[in-house]
């Protein structure tokens, strides 16, 4: 019967030592709960009017330290990559070039004037178009392509950044890149099909060069160009006109010796030709035939 009591009493200990327990407070020192009406000692806003508890001296004194939550640390981590992040280059600035077009049948390139090449993007995929871009120096050549017929134009940059960049801007504006991400046998086919267009027309534009330089080798082998050189000065040439200039007045040397004029020769005077009898033709015929 004794017993019972010395349990209850037992179970009431540790109640209470339960109801006390406090996790935060085990890691404070005693000496910091000794005097609460102690004068303002560690006060980080040096506001007297409040009663700080004052620390010991043997005791080390922390920093204002607030406690940072997940989400605090992501918005720290956010600022620093914001803040070691690259500052944006400038926008793409237009591009001088000089133009010029060879057009289809025509060997030549016939000079247009000087432009800008300007890019705009617009929504997230680029238009495709039937040319292609090739670079040579500080020139930019296009191949459009129209049915069989070429169409080329020729633009010059000032400097080997400038023709990078315009050589770029080329193909991100006339290459369709989503249809190279969805369907890339279409587009491969497509890009050769106008590389090989653009290939015949450069053979038959060297064919009809060469063509053109063997007929210029075969006139020269018939002669007329030295029948030409041959003219006279003064007379024009059907192959080789010349123009009227102004030549200075030349007296022709007078001769070293007096040239000897010939005797005249006398001339025999021919014998006056025999009369003819009277009756004409018919005069010394019988008239009995």
């Amino acid at each position: 019967m004794r017993s019972q009591p010395t349990e209850d009493h037992n179970m009431e200990d540790v109640m209470d030592a339960t109801m006390d327990y406090n996790p935060t407070a085990q890691h404070i020192p005693q000496v910091t709960h000794q005097r609460y009406d102690a004068p303002v000692a560690n006060n980080p806003n040096n506001n007297t009017s409040e009663s700080w508890p004052a620390f010991p001296a043997h005791l080390p004194t922390f920093a204002w330290c607030p406690v940072l939550t997940e989400m605090d640390r992501r918005y720290e981590q956010m600022r620093a990559v914001v803040a070691t992040a690259a500052q944006p280059r400038e926008p793409i600035r237009d591009i001088p070039v000089k133009v010029h077009i060879r057009r289809p049948d025509k060997d030549s390139w016939a000079y247009m004037g000087r432009g800008v090449v300007s890019q705009e993007v617009t929504g997230q995929s680029s238009r495709g178009a039937a040319l292609q871009a090739e670079r040579r120096g500080n020139f930019v050549v296009i191949g459009c392509v129209e049915g069989n017929r070429v169409v080329s134009w020729s633009l010059n940059a000032l400097n080997h950044a400038e023709t990078v960049r315009l050589l770029a801007s080329i193909e991100l504006a006339a290459y369709a890149c989503k249809q190279a991400m969805a369907d890339p046998a279409l587009h491969s086919a497509i890009r050769r099909r106008i590389a090989r267009v653009i290939k015949d027309d450069r053979r038959r534009r060297h064919k009809r060069r060469k063509d053109q330089d063997s007929m210029v080798a075969a006139f020269a082998r018939t002669g007329l160009v030295e029948d030409s050189d041959a003219a006279p000065t003064g007379a024009p040439s059907a192959y080789a006109p010349t123009f009227p200039t102004a030549v200075p007045a030349m007296r022709a040397p007078l001769p070293a010796e007096p040239v000897p004029v010939p005797a005249p020769i006398p001339m025999p005077i021919p014998n006056p030709a025999p009369a003819q009898a009277s009756g004409g033709l018919f005069g010394g015929m019988q008239t009995g035939l």
